[in-house]
């Protein structure tokens, strides 16, 4: 490189280079080189030599007056991952406006880097961390301990942020009241089963339904968000309020993230729900909703059960379905409407039609919703 070039020209770096950059006192000229020799850096043609000046360049931008020639430094850097330790620790540590690039992108910071810069700097410089391409679980619970909602916030946004169960936990409890923490925690492509269902108890009705739908919980509280969900969604039609998502568009959504399954079907049928189930195992199959209908209700012994086949539901479960639609059938006849009495009389119709052939986990759950259903009629009674 010949003497009279400014380095700006420059596609090698030497001891001129570092000449040049010391005798020019301007901003402008400083910041620009610092972003030329960071830039030329991650040049893999670059000998030991060559990288060794622009280390010792690096060096002493690093103490340069000047926040603009430390943050050209730092932009230029932020994601060379050859970048000397020493130089991306000094700039993560620096003022905001310095350190804002490097903590966001840099590999080379350590969990260990990551976790102190998150104890010692503000909120800017932690959401930053919170919003990084990979955050470890350690580096996570760290956030979370800064107890700043915006921070913990974009923390529980980031995909790529692993969470362990305590960290939710200790999320759950300081910002139990905080929808700007809550909403984007339930939308995250993956829960912990223990979170989704504390987290199901302190959202939106339409938050719970994205957990419904999204999430994998209990097959008792899937069940029970199904029922809670459908019976909002039956009111609200007859009050003519906001449309709410119908049997298709609930059904689509849980076969689509893999949660439409038997004992969800087969429970929401238990519970007085035919439509659900129709529609469910229309799907399942994939016919349309007429034939499985058609099927469903025939007195034959084959339609239905071909259904189960095609739908991979268990065998056993064929006797509780059959039980139940035969209360549906006969309600829909004698014109009942009565929807706890509905209930009440499918569930101890299903109880007695399988006996033993029901398995403990749903025997457990219809009893329970059969017990609630009588609980209920009793303290209506009581207070009249």
């Amino acid at each position: 490189m010949s003497g009279d070039k400014a380095l700006s020209d420059s596609t090698k770096l030497s001891s001129a280079d570092v000449a040049k950059l010391l005798q020019d006192p301007n901003v402008d000229n400083r910041a620009a080189a610092a972003a030329k020799v960071a830039s030329t850096f991650g040049d893999a043609a670059l000998t030991e030599g060559e990288r060794k000046i622009a280390e010792d360049i690096f060096r002493v931008m690093l103490k340069d007056a000047s926040v603009r020639v430390r943050h050209a430094l730092a932009e230029s850097l932020k994601e060379n991952p050859d970048v000397p330790r020493d130089v991306a620790t000094s700039l993560a540590k620096d003022v905001d406006e310095v350190a804002l690039p490097v903590v966001e992108f840099s590999s080379v910071l350590t969990d260990q880097d990551l976790i102190e810069i998150v104890r010692t700097k503000g909120v800017s410089v932690q959401k930053a961390v919170a919003g990084r391409k990979d955050v470890s679980e350690d580096v996570a619970d760290a956030l979370a301990d800064s107890g700043n909602e915006e921070v913990v916030a974009t923390l529980v946004g980031n995909e790529a942020a692993r969470i362990a169960e305590k960290t939710y936990d200790k999320v759950l409890e300081k910002f139990s009241d905080s929808d700007a923490v809550k909403t984007p925690m339930a939308l995250r492509g993956e829960l912990p089963i223990g979170v989704a269902e504390r987290l199901v108890t302190m959202v939106s009705e339409k938050i719970r339904d994205h957990i419904m739908t999204h999430h994998e919980v209990s097959p008792a509280m899937a069940a029970d968000l199904l029922l809670e969900s459908r019976e909002k969604a039956t009111v609200s039609l007859l009050e003519g309020g906001q449309k709410s998502a119908t049997v298709q568009e609930l059904v689509d959504q849980l076969a689509e993230n893999g949660r439409l399954t038997p004992t969800l079907m087969l429970r929401a049928l238990c519970m007085g729900d035919t439509t659900f189930f129709e529609v469910a195992l229309a799907k399942k199959v994939g016919i349309p909703v007429s034939n499985a209908y058609k099927l469903v209700h025939d007195k034959g012994e084959l339609g239905m059960k071909r259904l189960f086949e095609v739908a991979k539901m268990p065998p056993q479960f064929l006797p509780m379905a059959r039980a139940a639609l035969e209360v549906a059938d006969e309600m829909l006849e004698t014109g009942g409407d009565d929807r706890e009495m509905y209930r009440q009389l499918m569930i101890e119709r299903v109880l007695t039609a399988v006996e033993n052939d029901v398995d403990t986990e749903n025997l457990d759950y219809l009893i329970g919703k059969l017990q609630a259903v009588e609980g209920s009629e009793s303290n209506e009674s009581d207070s009249k």
